[in-house]
């Protein structure tokens, strides 16, 4: 068999797919089914967009938790293949589904760490408000406690609740959760001691790019796989590691199936238009003002608890601010801050989009009117 060299680009910035809808030949128009052809990308270095052209492009870029004012999502997580794959016309679906972990560390300007609800189920930690006293039931679903969470921080004017397993002793905590309670310690908090502070924080995304069995999208020639995707698996809740499943048999189930036909392929792949570079230089604190008002907007109005003044009241002001980026998007310079801002306020539309049409609460997306 003959190998094959893989090119690995690292540290540049997808923008949008290539995704040609017609072609001349011989001065003939010829219109052609979706389909994409590859990706237009910034690197950062050179401070070009390039298009990269493949018989067969894979998005799998996670979830959208960056959207969300606290989440346990990497700081990229913003949703970024969603937005490209619709402004390319590939069905997106479920995406007001987003599931909330109820115990995340909370320590302020720095990155919500997850802690294992393990804590509670094995350990007995018990959930504190403000006052040190327990509010809610232990044994609850983690949807369920979550809202309780969130209902209490809004209430009491909290910026967060306590987790407290203080009647474990080192030794025992050491033994059962050693990462948790060396990354706790490191943040100056000791789980033998004392409670910690924590917040529910936006953990995954039940919805995404719809997807077959073989990770096609409805666009010919991408494919989507893991939390980017909406395989159908998980429902209105995610699953636990399903999730790690998902994303191990789709992306066997493309690769084998890319492969297959891979030699009798004959792809066509058309003219492809140069990107039309912008120069105006954007000032960074609009796009971290920007990400602010996208992260409250999502917490407080299409977060755990939705009813319909707050998803109105989301809708008006996300539309404005779309507007707004993609006016100084089309006039600046790219970079890749720029580039996830646009992808992010998208990402956060079609949340509050799906949330506004679904007036049914089923699973993590919760409506009281």
């Amino acid at each position: 068999m003959r190998k094959k060299n893989i090119e690995l680009k690292t540290g540049i910035t997808a923008i949008d797919l290539i995704t040609p809808s017609h072609h001349s030949k011989q001065g003939i128009d010829i219109y052609l089914p979706s389909c994409c052809v590859g990706v237009y990308a910034l690197d950062p270095k050179t401070k070009k967009i390039d298009a990269i052209l493949a018989k067969e492009t894979i998005l799998a870029t996670g979830g959208v938790g960056e959207v969300y004012l606290h989440t346990t999502n990497p700081s990229d997580a913003r949703g970024d293949g969603i937005a490209m794959a619709y402004r390319a016309g590939a069905r997106i679906m479920n995406m007001e589904y987003i599931q909330f972990h109820p115990t995340a560390l909370y320590v302020p300007g720095e990155k919500r760490f997850l802690i294992s609800e393990a804590l509670r189920g094995a350990g007995g930690a018990r959930i504190l408000n403000g006052n040190f006293q327990p509010f809610l039931s232990e044994l609850a679903p983690r949807d369920v406690v979550s809202r309780a969470m969130f209902n209490e921080m809004l209430h009491s004017s909290a910026d967060h609740l306590w987790l407290d397993i203080s009647h474990q002793s080192k030794q025992w905590l050491m033994e059962r959760f050693p990462a948790i309670y060396r990354t706790c310690l490191d943040k100056g908090f000791d789980l033998s001691q004392e409670p910690i502070p924590i917040v529910p924080a936006a953990h995954y995304n039940c919805g995404g790019i719809a997807v077959d069995l073989k990770g096609r999208t409805t666009l010919q020639r991408l494919r989507a796989i893991g939390e980017v995707s909406c395989t159908g698996l998980h429902g209105a809740n995610r699953l636990a590691s399903t999730s790690l499943l998902e994303g191990l048999v789709w992306a066997h189930t493309a690769a084998e199936e890319i492969w297959e036909g891979w030699k009798d392929r004959d792809d066509y792949f058309p003219p492809i238009e140069e990107w039309q570079m912008s120069s105006e230089s954007v000032d960074p604190a609009l796009i971290r003002q920007d990400w602010m008002t996208i992260k409250q907007t999502m917490w407080n109005y299409v977060g755990l608890i939705r009813d319909q003044s707050r998803l109105r009241r989301a809708l008006k002001m996300l539309r404005e601010l779309q507007w707004e980026i993609d006016s100084f998007y089309e006039k600046g310079e790219p970079t890749a801050e720029l580039i996830g801002l646009r992808n992010g306020i998208l990402t956060a539309l079609l949340i509050t989009q799906g949330a506004w049409r679904n007036r049914s609460s089923l699973g993590c997306h919760y409506r009281i009117s």
